[in-house]
C-alpha cells in the first residue's frame, strides 16, 4: 500500500453512509479540503439532500460486491471513509442477522475492495465505544475490548480484520470511536437510536420524552463539530496511521439531566415519562488524551448546552420527522414493550 503522499492534492475518496448524519459532515470537511468524493449510501437511516454539493452521490448498499468493486475499479479511490451502519445499539440484540450483515460483512466488502485496488493508501473506520463493554471508567484505548451487545461485537470485529488487512496486506488504517454524536443533520425520526434526536422530535409532536429507567445513566453526549474534522483530517496526521482513538466529549451527563438540557433548549416545561429500564452498559464515557495528543488542534468540546442549543435552533426550523418501526425484527423475546408496541404497528 501506498503512503500518505499530499493528501490535500487531488485526492479522490470514497465515503459510506454519506447521506448519513456524520458521513454528510465528513464529506463536507473533504471537500473544503479539495478532495474529489465519492459518497455512497443505501439511504435507508440518511437522506439524499443531506448529501453535499460537490460530491458524487451513489445509491446502493455496501453489501453489493458487485456494486463496490466497480466504484474501486472506475475511481480508483485514495482513502476510504467507511461511516456507513445502522448504529441503534441496544436493538441490536433483536435484529443480530442484520446487524452483522450490515455492520460487519458490509464492512469486510470495502476491506477486500481497498486491498484488491491497491491504490488506497488508509482506510478510516468508525468504530464506536461500544466496544468496551462494561470496562472500567473512563474508558481508555488500552483498555481490552469486551462488547455486550452484537452492535459492538461487529465493530470490534471490524477492528480486527482491519489490524489483520495491515500486518498481512499492508492496508493502512486510522480507527475512531466516537459516541453519542448530535447536532444539526441528525436524523431525528429514527426511534432506537440518537437519544437528543428522539427527544426533539417528542417536543416537536407534543409528547413526552421518553426514558429507559429512572435515567441515572451517564454518557458524554459528543456535538459534530467535536469528532466529524478529526475524522476528515485523520490521513493527514502521518503519527495517526494503524491507530485506534476514542473521539468526542469528556464530560458525562445523566440522561435525565440531558432531558432537562433538551427542554430547555426547546423552550418547553419537561415533560417525562419513565418506562421500564432495559438491559444496557449503564454507564459509558471515554478518555482522551490520545487523541488530543495527536489531533490537539482540532479538539473543541463544544460545551452540551451550547451543542444542544444550536441543534434545537436547527430543530426548529426543519419540524419534526415520522419515524418509520423496524420492520425486520428477528427476536421478540425481551424486546422493551415500547419497542414491540412499534413492531405490532
Amino acid at each position: 500500500m501506498g503512503v500518505l503522499n499530499n493528501p490535500r492534492m487531488h485526492a479522490c475518496s470514497l465515503v459510506t453512509g454519506a447521506a448519513g448524519f456524520i458521513g454528510q459532515h465528513v464529506c463536507r470537511e473533504l471537500l473544503d479540503k479539495g478532495h474529489k468524493v465519492v459518497a455512497l449510501d443505501d439511504l435507508s437511516g440518511g437522506f439524499e439532500e443531506n448529501v453535499p454539493p460537490g460530491a458524487h452521490f451513489v445509491r446502493g448498499s455496501i453489501n453489493d460486491v458487485a456494486l463496490v468493486n466497480k466504484l474501486f475499479q472506475e475511481h480508483r479511490f485514495d482513502y476510504v471513509f467507511h461511516l456507513a451502519a445502522y448504529a441503534a445499539e441496544g436493538l441490536s440484540h433483536f435484529i443480530k442477522t442484520f446487524n452483522y450483515t450490515n455492520n460487519l460483512l458490509g464492512s469486510v466488502n470495502l476491506i477486500n475492495a481497498s486491498v484488491n485496488a491497491g491504490t488506497v493508501k488508509c482506510f478510516v473506520f468508525t468504530s464506536s465505544i461500544a466496544v468496551y463493554g462494561r470496562n472500567q471508567l473512563p474508558m481508555t484505548e488500552d483498555a481490552v475490548p469486551q462488547p455486550e451487545d452484537p452492535y459492538g461485537i461487529a465493530k470490534y470485529a471490524v477492528e480486527l480484520d482491519l489490524k489483520e488487512a495491515h500486518e498481512m496486506f499492508g492496508l493502512n488504517y486510522v480507527i475512531f470511536r466516537p459516541h453519542n454524536v448530535y447536532g444539526e443533520g441528525q436524523n431525528i425520526g429514527d426511534p432506537y437510536r440518537n437519544v437528543i434526536g428522539i427527544f426533539m422530535n417528542l417536543i416537536l409532536q407534543s409528547k413526552p420524552m421518553t426514558l429507559f429507567g429512572d435515567g441515572s445513566q451517564t454518557r458524554a453526549f459528543s456535538y459534530i463539530s467535536d469528532v466529524a474534522p478529526i475524522i476528515a483530517d485523520s490521513i493527514h496526521r502521518h503519527g495517526a496511521l494503524n491507530q485506534v482513538f476514542n473521539v468526542g466529549a469528556d464530560t458525562p451527563y445523566s440522561v435525565l439531566e440531558l432531558a432537562n438540557t433538551v427542554a430547555e433548549a426547546m423552550e418547553v416545561k419537561p415533560d417525562l415519562k419513565f418506562l421500564p429500564a432495559r438491559n444496557e452498559v449503564v454507564h459509558a464515557y471515554s478518555a482522551h488524551e490520545k487523541v488530543k495528543k495527536h489531533f490537539g488542534d482540532l479538539v473543541k468540546n463544544v460545551p452540551l448546552k451550547e451543542g444542544v442549543r444550536r441543534m434545537a435552533d436547527w430543530v426548529k426550523t426543519t419540524g419534526s420527522r415520522q419515524g418509520q418501526p423496524f420492520r425486520n425484527i428477528e427476536v421478540y423475546q425481551n424486546l422493551p414493550p415500547s419497542w414491540l408496541a412499534l413492531a405490532k404497528k
